[in-house]
C-alpha cells in the first residue's frame, strides 16, 4: 500500500482529501504546519508528497525544496494562488505537479494514481534505485556514498562510513571493538583497539543531537558497541 503526506493547514480540505485518497486504498497521513510537515516528510517513508503552498512556519516551496535534496518520489503542489509565477517556481525546484484550488477529490486522487504509476514504471524499468537505509531521521546512501542527518548531508571518510553501514545493518546486535576492528579494516586488532573507539566517537559527532546520550550507536560498557534500531 502507497504511503501519502499531506502537508495543509486548512483541516477542512485535509481531511476531506485523505478520505477519498483512504477509498482509494492509500496509506495518508496530515501535517498542518510547515515545521512538522518537513520533520515528517525528511524522516518518514512516503511514496507520494501533497504540499500546499502558504502554511505556518515553513512554506511548500521550502518544504518541496528539501524533499528533493534527499528524495526523488513524486510531488503534489497545491495552492489558491493561480499566478504563473508561483507554478514556475514550484516545478523549477522539482515538484511533479501542481494542482489549483477549488479542485474536485477525485481530479486529485486521478493525478496521484498517474504520479505513482509513472513513477513506478520509471524505477521498474530505468537503473535501479540506490540502496538505502532509513532510520529515524538518519540515511545511509549505500549506492551513493552519502549520508544525511534529517535532510542535510553529512561527510564521511571511507572507514566511518563503513562502520556507521556496517552497525545500521545489523541493528539490535553488539560487536566487540576487536569484531568490528576485525570487519572493517580487516585486520586482527592487536593493539588497535584505539582505531574502533576514535571512529565511533567521530561518527557519533556527525550523527547524534547529543553524543553525550547517543541515540544510534550506545555503548554497551565492557562488551562494545550496538546500533539502536
Amino acid at each position: 500500500m502507497s504511503r501519502i503526506l499531506i502537508v495543509e493547514d486548512e483541516e477542512s480540505i485535509a481531511d476531506l482529501e485523505k478520505d477519498y485518497l483512504e477509498l482509494s486504498d492509500f496509506e495518508v497521513d496530515i501535517e498542518t504546519d510547515g515545521k512538522a510537515g518537513l520533520k515528517a516528510a525528511l524522516q518518514g517513508n512516503y511514496d507520494l508528497f501533497i504540499l500546499d503552498l502558504m502554511l505556518p512556519d515553513v512554506d511548500g516551496f521550502e518544504i518541496c525544496r528539501e524533499i528533493r535534496a534527499v528524495k526523488d518520489v513524486p510531488i503534489l503542489m497545491v495552492s489558491a494562488k493561480k499566478d504563473d509565477i508561483d507554478k514556475i517556481r514550484g516545478l523549477g525546484l522539482g515538484a511533479d505537479d501542481y494542482i489549483t484550488k477549488p479542485f474536485s477529490p477525485s481530479e486529485l486522487v486521478a493525478r496521484v494514481k498517474a504520479h505513482l504509476t509513472r513513477y513506478e514504471r520509471l524505477i521498474g524499468t530505468g537503473a535501479p534505485k540506490n540502496e538505502v537505509i532509513e532510520i529515524r531521521g538518519l540515511k545511509i546512501d549505500k549506492t551513493a556514498h552519502r549520508v544525511f542527518v534529517n535532510g542535510e548531508e553529512v561527510q564521511f571518510t571511507t572507514k566511518e562510513f563503513d562502520l556507521l553501514t556496517f552497525l545500521a545493518e545489523h541493528p539490535d546486535r553488539v560487536f566487540s571493538k576487536e569484531e568490528l576492528f576485525r570487519r572493517i579494516w580487516n585486520m586482527e586488532s592487536v593493539g588497535d583497539i584505539a582505531t574502533v573507539t576514535v571512529h565511533i566517537k567521530k561518527i557519533r559527532e556527525k550523527i547524534e543531537f547529543d553524543s553525550s546520550k547517543p541515540q544510534y550507536i550506545e555503548t554497551i560498557w565492557g562488551v562494545g558497541y550496538r546500533f539502536k534500531a
